[in-house]
């Protein structure tokens, strides 16, 4: 399971022109499901999400998590990080998960967010999105737990 974290300033989601999902300061989280997850792996990614030190102290260093910070989740599903990209041009997909057992995945990762932190917010599973953030930094990391 693969999370791409991005540092936020603020960051929202649309499905056909309506916000299903947003956050001030946090983390924007895209989440890629590979096949051989399962809910434990789930659960060890969104711990390190949860306390990973991306946000600055009063000295400026990267020593804070986000509950420490108070800041806002948005879980958002991206099959397309679960991509096979190295050898040719175009993507492979034969390591994602099947989408139902994704969408299995996800949905058992953002409740067991949304029990152990607040707030959280997600984007829609198998929809067309557009996903705006504000980058903070910019502040990047690409977080996989097998």
């Amino acid at each position: 399971m693969f999370a791409l974290i991005q540092r936020v300033a603020r960051a929202h989601v649309e499905v056909e022109g309506r916000t299903v999902g947003a956050i001030d300061r946090g983390i924007l989280a895209l989440i890629g499901v590979e096949a051989a997850d399962t809910p434990a792996v789930g659960t060890r990614l969104l711990d390190k999400v949860l306390t990973y030190r991306i946000f600055p102290d009063d000295a400026g260093k990267m020593n804070l998590n986000l509950q420490q910070i108070g800041g806002g989740l948005l879980l958002v599903p991206q099959f397309t990080l679960a991509a096979d990209t190295r050898k040719g041009t175009r993507p492979s997909f034969s390591s994602a998960a099947p989408p139902d057992q994704a969408r299995s995945l996800f949905e058992t990762l953002l409740l067991a967010a949304q029990a152990a932190h607040a707030p959280v917010a997600s984007g829609q599973f198998g929809a067309d999105m557009q996903v705006h953030l504000v980058n903070d930094g910019p502040v990047t990391f690409n977080l996989h737990i097998t």
